[in-house]
Parts: structure tokens; sequence; C-alpha cells
């Protein structure tokens, strides 16, 4: 299971056609974008190439089962 990196989405203006690269560890020191400390893992970066430019707002939980998009499951994570 991946580190909770946050309780809360990352909002990122993307530019359309760009590839953008989501930590899907929660180990990342560059959330919600990965910076490669997955390495040594199974996990491997998600890449989301957006169809148009605009602000989205990216799962900070890593628990999304929307893609690399929040979906509001960090509401429903017990604290730690």
């Amino acid at each position: 299971m991946s580190t909770i990196a946050a309780r809360f989405p990352f909002p990122v203006e993307v530019d359309q056609g760009k590839d953008y690269y989501w930590c899907a560890c929660g180990l990342s020191k560059s959330q919600p974008f990965c910076d490669g400390s997955h390495k040594g893992s199974a996990f491997v970066p998600t890449k989301f190439t957006p169809e148009e430019s605009k602000t989205v707002y990216f799962c900070g939980c890593k628990q999304t089962r929307n893609g690399v998009l929040c979906d509001g499951t960090h509401k429903g994570l017990q604290a730690v």
C-alpha cells in the first residue's frame, strides 16, 4: 500500500498535451509529482496528459479510484 502524502488534493494548473508523472508511492518530496523516491519498490509513477489546459486536483492521499485525480477518498481516511 502507498504512503499517504497528504490528506488533501493538490491543485495544479496543467497544460494541454504536456505529460505529468503523478507520484503513486507517496514518498516523493515533489508532491504530487514523482521524484524517483519509488525506486526499488513495486510502485511506478502514473502518466497524466490533459486534453485541455485547466486546473486539476491531483490526489494527495494516493487512495483515489479516479486515476491520478482526487475523488474525495481523503475525507474518509482515519487520522493516525
